[in-house]
């Protein structure tokens, strides 16, 4: 990487206000976010928003397509990975003692009781990520274990989700809301994917994941905030089960065994990019 350009990347995420809309669409990528999203889950001013909006754009660190009337903001992942490649490379000459935190520690395979550990998070850990919990168990043929968790989560789960899945066979006895802090405290399981099933969840400021899991934005509307009669949020429940059901179903699918992490992270973007999955 050109230092020129490097300097003028580093000054431009310098200011606390480009770097916190910087790491929001981080959490986002590779997908885009709508500014007034981004201004909402930030508390910003929309005039402040795309002034830093412009600066990152012509730095080079974020992107933005029109689709429809709307603009969506996106990280640039082709520069982002040779800004950090020239700060650990070359100017950290690629030190061992500088790059170990950074290697991924994985888990010693003859302690699993799974291949893998999953995490899914929504708001409320009412209905998309139990969904997605309840999905994983069942779909992913004792290979995953499979939890949820709700950065504000509701005290009972919504009866209208609960009415789908055991309509389509799924034991829910075992199921409840949790906190997300349940999963963050000391000796709690390492996850190797966290998903995030609603836009608030990817917005919210969370720590690190111990051990770096692969993470994916897999957000779809919140079925509970559906209106009319019975039947029609009951019908609105079904087809999220069903979105939900299909990005499961491909992600069980993956060639885990032969995808580098490089693979299985482009692997978990497409899934959540798949228009006929948020249908």
């Amino acid at each position: 990487m050109d230092q020129n350009f490097a300097i003028s990347a580093f000054a431009t995420l310098g200011h606390p206000g480009r770097l916190s809309v910087f790491r929001l669409l981080m959490r986002f990528a590779p997908q885009g976010v709508r500014p007034t999203e981004i201004a909402e889950a930030l508390g910003l001013k929309q005039n402040t928003l795309s002034h830093h909006l412009a600066d990152l754009t012509a730095a080079g660190l974020v992107t933005v397509k029109r689709h429809g009337r709307s603009l969506f903001y996106a990280v640039n992942l082709e520069v982002t990975e040779a800004l950090i490649g020239y700060l650990a490379l070359d100017v950290g000459r690629a030190r061992p003692d500088l790059l170990a935190p950074l290697i991924i520690a994985r888990k010693d395979a003859a302690m699993r009781d799974t291949d893998f550990d999953v995490l899914f998070i929504c708001s409320g850990n009412s209905a998309r990520s139990i969904f997605s919990e309840a999905l994983l168990r069942d779909l992913g043929r004792g290979r995953f274990q499979a939890f949820s968790a709700g950065t504000r989560p509701n005290t009972e789960l919504n009866p209208f989700a609960l009415e789908v899945l055991r309509r389509n066979g799924h034991d829910t006895s075992g199921l409840r809301a949790k906190h997300i802090s349940e999963f963050q405290q000391p000796g709690s399981i390492v996850m190797d994917f966290v998903f995030t099933v609603c836009d608030t969840a990817a917005a919210e400021e969370c720590p690190p994941w111990p051990g770096q899991p692969i993470t994916g934005h897999w957000g779809l509307p919140d079925p509970v905030k559906a209106t009319g009669t019975d039947a029609e949020k009951a019908l609105v429940f079904a087809q999220t089960y069903t979105a939900l059901r299909r990005r499961i179903m491909a992600f069980v699918e993956l060639p885990f065994d032969s995808l580098s992490r490089m693979s299985l992270q482009s692997g978990v973007d497409a899934i959540g990019s798949d228009t006929e999955a948020k249908a």
